[in-house]
């Protein structure tokens, strides 16, 4: 049975393992832990699905800041990897051209392969890269890109985008000088296109054609960005690793991120022993069996003697650097990100929760409870409990209600808790270190009654639907926590945990009823 409670709520991307520990598939998603449960929960799946669950042994995942990152993250690993059960696009847009036709007024395409008329320039590694430039063109030398010449100007010309060479608004030559000039773009001969672009901007300045130098400024300028553009891009050329790590009880978790040209690759994680010079012995020991990249981030000041050693395995120079502030200290936050959900995920949750009902202790075990009926019929109770932030099933109870009549959830929620209780007293069992209950401040009152009456004292709160109002005993006002805070993003899952075991349960007394 495969874990997925470990699954955090953040966007990133999850892997799909077969028993051989083979990536068999690779994808994306805003919510990690729903995503990956849609694939658990759907009765009716298509043949490639059933055969990618029937050879699913393991989970792992990526955390990342945006949904657009785990979108660029997904591609870098399903091309790294090519898992058998996403699709092949290596015949798709990574590697197309663009294309400059040989029409009377020329336009610029997308080209998969060197077929037909025209000139072609790449091909493109980067997809995103090559749209870049291809709308760039399109807009700084207001290009035609209608595939027929209409018979009248289109709403691409009213908004300055087009010459409309379609009426004659633009002569052959005069539309042939803008062609040249994206012919030297495409040839990498930006700085001599600025040269000739600055010098023809000062004669038409000069001969008071404010109009059309001001048009080539705005080219200029254009030009200049592209550029800025396409030497970041350059910039990311060679690879680079990324270490941080966690502290906690004498033990070291740290986590590797492999930068590959720019973008994650892949993660290695690794726990062990704290001692004063961990961070350099783990550096010797992982780069003496690893490849050594041109750059080490790292969160810390390190020997001067370590980059001598990576140097020399490497056989190239390596830089060991420690960002303050900017792109690489972002990653190194995103490591940090990684290692808190990865070990510590479950554990902060259960933290933020302490620290937001103000309780004296962490509660590591949280039971909930919930009452489910149709229209006063079947009425059942559930309890699910929570431990160390995960959910522990085999704690898992329910109840079938029997001292209420009709629709009275106050007095069901009454009963569960004076029998769950009761039973622990008499057995001698460990009390939780919270009770929630499912509903607002009726059914917190009634529970804490039945508390009282039994002697029982456990910190206990209800969470009202509504509008998410977390209900205290002896407090007339509800505390409201934002939407995304996390500890009543963790009331919430242990809630609908509950409502989703009550309602499994109704649902079979159900059945079972028709039956008989």
């Amino acid at each position: 049975m495969i874990d997925l409670t470990n699954l955090p709520l953040d966007p990133g991307c999850y892997l799909f393992r077969d028993a051989g520990k083979r990536i068999i598939y690779v994808g994306k998603a805003k919510n990690l832990r729903r995503r990956v449960k849609n694939y658990f929960q759907k009765k009716e799946q298509d043949p490639k699905t059933r055969s990618l669950m029937n050879n699913l042994d393991s989970v792992e995942f990526f955390v990342t800041d945006t949904e657009v990152e785990a979108l660029i993250l997904e591609n870098t690993l399903i091309k790294k990897h090519q898992p058998k059960y996403n699709i092949n696009l290596k015949d798709a847009k990574t590697y197309a051209f663009i294309q400059l036709t040989d029409e009377v007024f020329p336009r610029l395409l997308i080209a998969r392969q060197k077929q037909g008329n025209g000139k072609y320039f790449g091909p493109f590694v980067s997809a995103l890269e090559r749209d870049h430039v291809l709308q760039f063109l399109n807009r700084t030398f207001a290009l035609r890109t209608c595939r027929k010449l209409p018979k009248k100007a289109c709403l691409r010309y009213h908004l300055q985008l087009c010459p409309a060479p379609c009426v004659g608004l633009i002569s052959q030559e005069d539309y042939g000088k803008n062609i040249r000039n994206v012919r030297l773009i495409l040839s990498g001969k930006s700085k001599e296109l600025l040269k000739k672009l600055q010098q023809e901007m000062i004669r038409k300045s000069q001969s008071f054609e404010y109009e059309n130098a001001l048009m080539l400024r705005n080219q200029i300028t254009a030009i200049q960005h592209l550029q800025e553009h396409q030497k970041m891009q350059r910039q990311h050329t060679f690879d680079e690793d990324i270490i941080n790590y966690l502290i906690r009880d004498e033990t070291v978790y740290l986590m590797l991120f492999n930068i590959y040209k720019g973008t994650l690759s892949t993660k290695n994680e690794f726990i062990f022993d704290f001692t004063p010079d961990f961070l350099e012995e783990f550096i010797v020991q992982y780069y003496s069996e690893n490849p050594v990249p041109s750059e080490v981030i790292v969160p810390q000041k390190l020997s001067d003697s370590l980059v001598v050693f990576l140097t020399q395995k490497r056989k190239k120079k390596t830089q060991i650097l420690v960002p303050k502030q900017g792109a690489k200290k972002q990653l190194l936050d995103l490591v940090v990100k990684n290692i808190e959900i990865t070990f510590f995920g479950d554990l902060s949750k259960v933290e933020a929760l302490q620290h937001q009902l103000n309780l004296q202790e962490p509660p590591q075990v949280i039971e909930c409870f919930d009452i489910s009926h149709l229209s006063g019929t079947s009425m059942v109770g559930s309890m699910v409990q929570y431990r160390n932030g995960k959910p522990d099933k085999t704690n898992y109870r329910r109840f079938r209600i029997r001292t209420v009549e009709g629709i009275d959830d106050t007095a069901a929620i009454a009963e569960v808790v004076r029998r769950r209780y009761t039973r622990l007293q008499q057995e001698h069992g460990v009390l939780p270190h919270l009770i929630v209950i499912d509903g607002g401040i009726g059914q917190l009152n009634s529970a804490v009654q039945e508390l009282d009456r039994i002697n029982v004292t456990i910190p206990i709160i209800s969470l009202a639907k509504q509008y998410e109002q977390i209900f205290l005993p002896g407090q007339s006002q509800p505390l409201q926590l934002k939407k995304k805070d996390k500890a009543l993003l963790f009331i919430r899952e242990i809630r609908d945990e509950a409502h989703r075991f009550a309602i499994a349960y109704n649902r079979l007394l159900r059945k079972n009823e028709l039956r008989s």
